[in-house]
């Protein structure tokens, strides 16, 4: 096992590495993976609550409840995906097949979701439960393997930023996309749920083309230093153990779930916010097309930012400028121009968060190499996905629970203060809790000055091992 680095010795540049020049077509198929997870993820948590609350009648707590035991239970499925993809040998590589094997079956069960049967209430919070279970069992056998192949493409720890500047600019043209056609698509085809199956149909077909170009666009190149390890796989037992030796991964998968917790309130406590305080549901795409398009323009500068200041304090100058956005929105709560500005300003902010997150995962799997000796990135992203989907369950549970405390009744023309009170908490109070943690957390992270020397000792066993 390798000996603690020192950070005095460590070289301001880092060696040459596997993968250091991407080619713009990769770079744009492999984006185009999370632009396809959208068109079908970002609509359920944008929606799903709305949907069996106001659509469906089911109630808001009942709601919540369910989307957090479906989450830990994913949870554990995470953890399961990252060992058979470790495990997986193909001729695509160990990542890139499971995109082309589900990308179907994705789309098919995202439409049966919503094809909720018009049964007593106690059925149909059965069959939400289990089409939701296996909606969020299809996206763990996608999104493990689709985080993965950051890893696996490069070992670059700039072109890894680039890759997921590319993944997440192209996700939020997804947010984008789906968060403005959702509601007039389903309206479109007549309001109900008809409606609604018919738009996630379009979805689903759509999302299921993008993940098959991803996978024809994209290519593994990085492998094990430990030759054993090309040809056989680590035990789980192994592989679990290297997680908990790996304290950059625990900060890491902490950062990604809070930040989907934050992702979930945002997007999920919009549609409330828009009706009941500002008054015109429309304004949710306005609320939402400011956040994401300001997301998009910083984007624009995260590469070169990070690489140039490391991926750390990207992300706490990102969490400064959030905080600054609530500040504003707080000077008056319904009023939709310092709604739409503090939106902006935590759009901005937000950039380098969603631009370094799964990178900053990646780089977390040499650390592990290095200190271990073994090298699991499909365990490794599994607390990425992990992080994404108990975040999300967490932060729509989040919704239901608050929503339910403050006596909200779904579909009402009027609310009561207290839920007033609750909608504007989850929109606004509870984010911004969230924010000033992540903040504090990230002072923690120190690996971006550690990397280097860790790639180098990494080629200096590849080099005895050869």
């Amino acid at each position: 096992m390798a000996k603690n680095l020192q950070v005095d010795s460590i070289p301001e540049q880092a060696p040459k590495v596997v993968g250091e020049n991407i080619g713009l077509k990769e770079k744009i198929g492999y984006g185009t993976g999370d632009l396809a997870s959208n068109f079908i993820w970002t609509a359920m948590t944008t929606f799903i609550v709305y949907y069996y609350t106001d659509i469906i009648g089911i109630a808001a707590g009942i709601v919540g409840s369910i989307m957090l035991f479906s989450r830990v239970f994913d949870g554990v499925s995470d953890v399961l995906m990252g060992y058979v993809i470790d495990k997986t040998k193909s001729k695509h590589g160990k990542a890139r097949p499971w995109l082309l094997w589900l990308a179907i079956p994705f789309a098919i069960s995202a439409v049966l979701l919503f094809m909720v049967p018009n049964v007593s209430t106690l059925w149909q919070v059965i069959y939400i439960a289990v089409t939701y279970n296996i909606v969020c069992l299809v996206y763990t056998g996608l999104n493990v393997p689709y985080g993965t192949m950051n890893s696996l493409i490069t070992q670059d720890q700039y072109q890894r930023s680039v890759l997921n500047v590319f993944r997440m600019s192209l996700a939020l043209v997804g947010t984008l996309i789906v968060s403005n056609l959702t509601l007039p698509m389903a309206n479109l085809f007549g309001g109900q749920q008809f409606g609604w199956v018919l738009t996630f149909l379009i979805f689903g077909v759509i999302g299921s083309s993008l993940f098959i170009f991803c996978f024809k666009t994209t290519k593994e190149r990085v492998k094990p230093v430990d030759k054993k390890q090309q040809v056989q796989a680590v035990p789980l037992k192994d592989s679990l153990k290297t997680l908990g030796k790996n304290k950059y991964w625990g900060l890491a998968t902490a950062f990604i779930l809070l930040t989907y917790i934050f992702n979930a309130l945002n997007s999920g406590a919009v549609v409330y916010y828009a009706e009941y305080i500002l008054d015109n549901t429309l304004l949710v795409g306005l609320v939402t097309t400011a956040y994401t398009v300001f997301i998009l323009v910083g984007m624009v500068v995260v590469a070169p930012i990070t690489k140039r200041f490391g991926k750390k304090n990207a992300i706490i100058v990102g969490e400064l400028i959030t905080i600054v956005g609530y500040l504003v929105m707080l000077i008056d709560l319904t009023s939709v121009t310092l709604i739409v500005a503090g939106t902006i300003i935590r759009g901005i902010g937000k950039a380098p968060i969603n631009g370094s997150m799964f990178a900053l995962l990646g780089d977390t799997i040499e650390y592990g190499e290095w200190k271990t000796g073994i090298r699991n990135e499909g365990m490794v992203y599994s607390g990425g996905s992990m992080g994404i989907k108990l975040g999300s369950g967490l932060g729509t549970a989040i919704i239901g629970w608050v929503l339910a405390f403050g006596g909200y009744v779904g579909g009402s023309a009027v609310q009561t203060d207290a839920a007033i009170l609750s909608i504007q908490s989850i929109f606004v109070y509870i984010p911004l809790g969230i924010t000033i943690l992540i903040l504090v957390m990230m002072l923690f992270y120190d690996l971006d000055k550690r990397y280097p020397q860790i790639i180098k000792d990494l080629q200096a066993r590849h080099a005895q091992n050869a």
